[in-house]
């Protein structure tokens, strides 16, 4: 079993220790940096408690002490970079000109589609497709930025004549998103880094309805290999850079021409449904391309 993350061992004991030390957990949590640079009295300082609590947290933690803390937050940062040393790491490389940030970007796209060509098997990309055509209902899990694509693969679905529903929100009003879920609907999720309580959730629930779950990740598919049906590898550009999505919308894309392939009938009715309601609403033609 691989080594949970350091935001895995936050999670796993936040709620089983003081509220004081809970404070200076997501303190460590959020500012990773300060944390791996400073000392307990320097930390105490920045949080507003005093040594012996910080001293707490990290044996709560499960750690001997600072050091060991700092030599386990330090691989975690290296095997799993945060967005602003993603950022910084980024910039590094883009040089002294602007242009050059277009060039970095466009090469790091190329060579990130590529992968998808070889990430993604003809026998995973079928299935995927057979998966949403046969589903009575499918559902697409995503937050953050992910939350975009989730939306903008279930609008187009939606297009497409399939019945889609986006799920974007977090905490308790996620649960209300779950409600509908049921057998012969799909579950497809947009999830990357670390498995966070939100998706135990999605996890658990498609288990207890019996829906077949689709992942869409960059490294999460070794670890929940065992409870989804299909896990497809998407890289988001470099792994030590700042995060990309056109590898994720390549494939959207390409899912969206392999349903149409399958059922070009259905799509092309409802994309001409669709026309019409638009001349409806505008007053005049607003065609769509159908084909």
């Amino acid at each position: 079993m691989a080594e949970p993350t350091f935001a895995e061992r936050v999670t796993a004991s936040i709620l089983e220790i003081r509220p004081a030390e809970q404070r200076v957990a997501r303190f460590f949590l959020d500012n990773r940096e300060e944390t791996l640079i400073n000392s307990a009295s320097s930390l105490a300082g920045m949080v507003g408690t005093s040594d012996a609590t910080v001293i707490r947290t990290v044996k709560a933690l499960g750690f001997s002490g600072m050091e060991e803390l700092r030599r386990f937050l330090a691989a975690d940062m290296r095997n799993n970079p945060t967005p602003s040393s993603r950022l910084a790491r980024t910039l590094t490389g883009v040089g002294s000109d602007l242009i050059s940030a277009l060039d970095m970007t466009v090469d790091i796209h190329q060579k990130a589609l590529e992968r998808l060509r070889h990430d993604i098997t003809p026998e995973s990309f079928e299935k995927t497709v057979r998966h949403i055509v046969a589903a009575k209902r499918t559902y697409i899990f995503g937050i953050g930025p992910s939350s975009a694509m989730a939306s903008y693969f279930s609008i187009q679905l939606e297009r497409f004549g399939i019945e889609a529903t986006p799920l974007t929100q977090t905490g308790l009003l996620l649960a209300d998103q779950l409600l509908r879920l049921e057998e012969n609907d799909l579950m497809m999720i947009f999830a990357y880094g670390r498995i966070y309580s939100e998706l135990e959730t999605i996890l658990d629930h498609a288990a207890r309805c019996n829906v077949p779950v689709i992942l869409f990740s960059d490294t999460l598919g070794v670890k929940l290999r065992n409870r989804v049906e299909q896990a497809l590898t998407v890289q988001r550009g470099r792994t030590d850079l700042l995060s990309m999505h056109t590898t994720t919308l390549g494939l959207i894309e390409a899912l969206l021409l392999g349903i149409a392939k399958v059922q070009p009938e259905k799509a092309l009715a409802s994309l001409e449904l669709l026309n019409e309601l638009r001349a409806s609403v505008s007053g005049k033609r607003m065609d769509l391309p159908a084909a």
